[in-house]
C-alpha cells in the first residue's frame, strides 16, 4: 500500500521529493525496496503532523504536503489542488482537500470526516457527525478528504501548540489549527480517494486497484 501512495505522489506536478515518514522499521525497509526514501521517527508523537515537524527543519522547500499513507487510491492531481492557494494567498498557512458527498451512506459513517466551510472557502468546523443539520432542504454535504499541504515555517509553530479539546473530542489533528485561530483553506475536489481505515475498506480499494489494472 505505501508503495502506491508514494508512487502517485511521485508524480504529482510540482512534488519535488517524496519522503516517508514512521516510526516503524518495518515500513522503513518496504520503502527502502522500492527504492524510495524514508526516515525514522519518534514513536511519541500524537499526530501526523507532530511527526512531520520532526523532520521538516532539514527540508528545504517552502511547501509541505502531508500524504497519509493509508490512501493508495489518491491523485496525483490531488496534491496540485492542495498547493495551488498558497500563490495565491500569501498569508495562508494550511490548505486541505473538499469533496460534495454523493454517497448518503457517508453521511453518518464516522469514518467519513465531514466539513462545513466560509464564503472564501475557509473551513469552519471538521465533524465525524453530520454538518450541517439539513433542516432546509437538501443543501450540498462535504467530505473532507485527509490531505494537508503547510508552509513549512507554520508545520513546527502548530505542532508546538497544545492539543485542543475539539481535536481530542473528535480525534481529528486538523480542528487544533481552528482552535488557535489558523485559517484551513479547504478547495473542492472532484477528485475522490478511499481512506483505509477497516478490513472493508483495504477490500474496496484491492478491488479498484485490480480493475484498474485491467484497463
Amino acid at each position: 500500500m505505501i508503495e502506491h501512495v508514494y508512487t502517485r505522489a511521485a508524480a504529482a506536478p510540482g512534488i519535488d521529493a517524496v519522503l516517508v515518514a514512521t516510526d516503524d522499521q518495518r515500513i522503513v525497509e518496504a520503502v527502502e525496496r522500492f527504492g524510495g526514501i524514508a526516515r525514522m521517527t519518534s514513536a511519541a508523537h500524537r499526530s501526523g503532523l507532530d511527526r512531520i515537524a520532526e523532520v521538516v527543519t532539514d527540508l528545504d522547500c517552502e511547501i509541505v504536503v502531508n500524504v497519509q499513507g493509508d490512501e493508495p487510491l489518491i491523485e496525483p492531481g490531488m496534491i496540485a489542488e492542495v498547493i495551488s492557494p498558497f500563490s495565491d494567498d500569501p498569508a495562508l498557512q494550511m490548505s486541505t482537500l473538499r469533496r460534495r458527498i454523493d454517497d448518503a451512506a457517508d453521511i453518518d459513517n464516522p469514518n467519513v470526516v465531514k466539513v462545513v466551510v466560509d464564503l472564501a472557502d475557509n473551513a469552519l468546523y471538521f465533524s465525524r457527525s453530520p454538518v450541517p443539520c439539513l433542516r432546509q432542504g437538501n443543501g450540498p454535504l462535504f467530505k473532507h478528504i485527509g490531505l494537508y499541504a503547510y508552509r513549512r515555517t507554520f508545520v513546527r509553530e502548530l505542532a508546538s501548540r497544545p492539543q485542543t479539546p475539539l481535536e481530542l473530542t473528535e480525534s481529528l489533528e486538523q480542528l487544533r489549527a481552528l482552535e488557535h485561530g489558523f485559517r484551513i483553506r479547504a478547495v473542492e475536489t472532484q477528485y475522490d480517494s478511499i481512506g483505509v481505515d477497516s478490513p472493508g475498506d483495504l477490500e474496496r480499494v484491492r478491488r479498484q486497484l485490480t480493475v484498474g489494472s485491467r484497463a
